[in-house]
């Protein structure tokens, strides 16, 4: 009885995790077993405390800017401006080998910085681009992964829903981690292209380029009209929400409404904005809003139960005596949040494990702000890895016949060690993410 009590925190956080991998829903399970280890470990006294955590969360201004991010992204799904972006880079980079592959990678990119939603970026593009390029005779793994990587990069390239809940619980301003984050989304991006255009060269069957005869009858004038139609309105949001961020001029949260009042003006340009169209945005931001916050409320009650039952003192005895000093509790930290990854989604890591894990780094002088930014790019990788990667699960629900999950799997794994490099170069190069807030920001 006496080890049961003197480990009470660990077998809580054991508990949430064994059913979690059972499948029980997320927010339940882990509020559920908060109360029950709380109750074990306080008495009734505990539930006294817990309205006015929950309270002191849920009136936080800064967690505002989820549903209204949520809401912009989800709105310019419906405008149909990924449709565009993707015919148009798939017309610009036709000529070259891997062309239309590069050409995902980019409308990734500015899909991640316009929207931030994975499964909407992912189905898009998986509808889209994947049986372009399947019938173009590209591989079907380089296809698959290349669709799969790409839709991941609104993880990690501003403005994200990941990095405002990693603000909120690591004590971080949301536009500091938002400048920060930008050279490495780019670094992703870059590598990316480096290794498709890699394999396309090394492999030419690969990736062939589409024949120039197919592309004649598309003039020059033709094709600056496409680009300038595409690419204005998804900069122009880009710019209204970032550039006033990174100006100074707007919170976070302001941008994110500006952003949410953009896409709606998009949508409208675009002759896409109808009562139907309205409540189909309202409704899913209200469902995706709701289970953000559930869990919230969930792993704020775990939290305040870890803590109270002196988990945090435990976990900081346990981590502070391993070898290597602070470079060799980081990889355990980076080992245990990307081993998550296999099973768990970035919501849960986040508001599980992190707010654990990362005081003991920042106790030891660690720079927040670069340690948030890792985070997030680690987090990144859980969309990818099998076998409960949400890419690989949105891209498999859309691919063409002939198109077996083991491709798909096959497919994403180059683009994990690329994830795994990206990360190793922001350890060695913390000035990747720091430099950039130092000089807009003057932090």
């Amino acid at each position: 009885m006496e080890f049961f009590h003197n480990n009470l925190p660990m077998i809580m956080f054991a508990t949430v995790f064994f059913l979690l991998l059972l499948g029980y829903p997320v927010a339940f399970t882990i509020g559920g077993t908060a109360l029950f280890f709380g109750l074990i470990g306080f008495g009734p006294g505990f539930f006294g405390l817990l309205p006015l955590r929950i309270w002191g969360t849920m009136s936080n201004f800064v967690l505002l800017a989820v549903p209204l991010f949520i809401y912009m992204g989800v709105m310019l799904e419906r405008s149909g401006l990924a449709e565009e972006l993707l015919d148009t880079m798939g017309l610009v980079f036709a000529r070259i080998k891997g062309g239309l592959a590069i050409s995902v990678v980019i409308v990734g990119a500015l899909l991640g910085a316009s929207t931030g939603i994975v499964g909407a970026t992912v189905v898009t593009m998986g509808l889209l681009s994947l049986p372009t390029m399947l019938k173009r005779n590209y591989s079907k793994t380089l296809a698959t992964g290349t669709v799969a990587a790409a839709g991941t990069l609104g993880q990690i390239i501003p403005p994200s829903i990941v990095l405002v809940l990693l603000g909120d619980i690591m004590n971080v301003p949301i536009g500091d981690l938002f400048v920060g984050a930008v050279v490495p989304g780019m670094l992703l991006v870059v590598l990316y292209i480096i290794y498709i255009a890699i394999m396309a060269n090394l492999k030419p069957e690969w990736a062939p380029p589409i024949p120039a005869a197919e592309l004649a009858g598309i003039s020059k004038a033709q094709m600056r009209k496409k680009i300038m139609t595409s690419l204005i309105p998804p900069l122009f949001l880009i710019c209204s929400v970032l550039g006033t961020i990174f100006a100074g001029i707007a919170s976070p949260t302001e941008a994110a409404a500006l952003g949410a009042v953009g896409a709606t003006f998009l949508t409208l340009v675009k002759g896409k904005l109808t009562m139907e169209t309205v409540m189909e945005v309202m409704t899913s931001t209200t469902k995706l809003t709701c289970m953000v916050f559930i869990i919230l409320v969930g792993a704020t009650t775990l939290g305040l139960v870890f803590r109270g039952l002196g988990g945090d003192a435990q976990v900081r005895e346990l981590i502070g005596g391993l070898p290597f000093g602070k470079w060799g509790i980081l990889s355990v930290i980076m080992g245990i949040i990307f081993v998550a990854g296999f099973f768990l989604d970035f919501i849960e890591i986040t508001f599980i494990f992190v707010p654990v894990l990362t005081p003991i780094m920042v106790d030891m002088g660690v720079d927040p702000l670069w340690l948030a930014v890792l985070i997030a790019v680690n987090l990144q990788t859980s969309f990818l890895t099998p076998p409960f990667g949400f890419s690989l699960f949105y891209l498999k629900g859309v691919a063409p016949a002939g198109v077996e999950t083991i491709d798909i799997y096959k497919g994403i794994v180059p683009f994990v060690i690329i994830q795994i490099v990206a990360m190793a170069i922001l350890c060695f190069v913390p000035e990747s993410v720091t430099w950039l807030p130092h000089i807009l920001l003057g932090d």
